[in-house]
């Protein structure tokens, strides 16, 4: 559940800050994607490090 927030708020956050950027549609996708990925890399470690925690 972590990982898909993370990617739909690194898409949120990818898009917006191309738009900030002027950036064109394809500069948006691009950034969007770019900052889903980092995103989701980002919540699979902090999804793994909490089950090992949770565990004990």
């Amino acid at each position: 559940m972590i990982v898909i927030i993370a990617a739909i708020l690194g898409a949120l956050v990818g898009g917006f800050t191309a738009r900030k950027r002027n950036g064109n549609r394809l500069d948006i996708l691009q950034y969007a994607a770019g900052y889903a990925l980092a995103f989701v890399i980002v919540g699979m470690i902090a999804t793994v490090l909490i089950d090992r925690a949770m565990r004990g």
